[in-house]
């Protein structure tokens, strides 16, 4: 057997214990039989999934924001995204995230692809979407009430030098960056 051919094998969970419940994601610890029959103890930080939006005006802007993230203890710099809701499609959530933090209405959105961010301790999968807007239609912003996110539109020029830089460095945005312009602007 080909050693990509048992990509998607699942391993056998042993036992499992909540270490810690939380508003964002939970901790679990696994007793695993793998699928080469290795018995493994491992962390898993169970947390719910998550969209990643590149909002494009048709003049070639992007909607960047800017918003404190505990991982780095500062203000950092990104695309619009956030947690799907029980229930919820990546496509809706995306719609909904991106008039929550931004006020722009998305258009003609589409699931690029779906990445993980850490396949070695989380379970979350992250949707990047791909999205238009009209920068003059705007609706009501929502923020939770333990955020708040700065909003601007930046030339796609810009936004791939901030990436460069290291100023842009998000693994989600800089996966959706590169997607497209890989992948989608070639083809548009």
């Amino acid at each position: 057997m080909d050693a990509l051919d048992k990509a998607g094998r699942a391993g056998k969970i042993l036992k499992q214990e909540q270490v810690y419940q939380g508003p964002i994601f939970n901790l679990l610890k696994r007793t695993i039989e793998t699928p080469d029959g290795l018995r493994v103890e491992r962390d898993l930080i169970d947390h719910g999934n998550a969209v990643t939006i590149l909002a494009l005006t048709a003049d070639d802007q992007v909607v960047l924001n800017t918003e404190y993230r505990v991982g780095r203890n500062a203000e950092t710099i990104s695309l619009p995204a956030g947690l799907i809701n029980p229930g919820e499609q990546p496509l809706v959530a995306a719609t909904r995230e991106l008039q929550e933090e931004t006020g722009y209405i998305a258009h003609d959105s589409r699931v690029m692809t779906a990445i993980t961010s850490s396949e070695g301790f989380t379970n979350e999968t992250v949707h990047l979407i791909l999205t238009h807007i009209d920068p003059t239609e705007h609706g009501e912003r929502h923020f939770d009430a333990d955020e708040f996110v700065n909003t601007q539109l930046v030339p796609l020029t810009q936004v791939i030098d901030l990436m460069r830089a290291g100023k842009l460095r998000s693994a989600q945005a800089v996966c959706a960056l590169n997607w497209y312009l890989n992948f989608e602007r070639t083809a548009e």
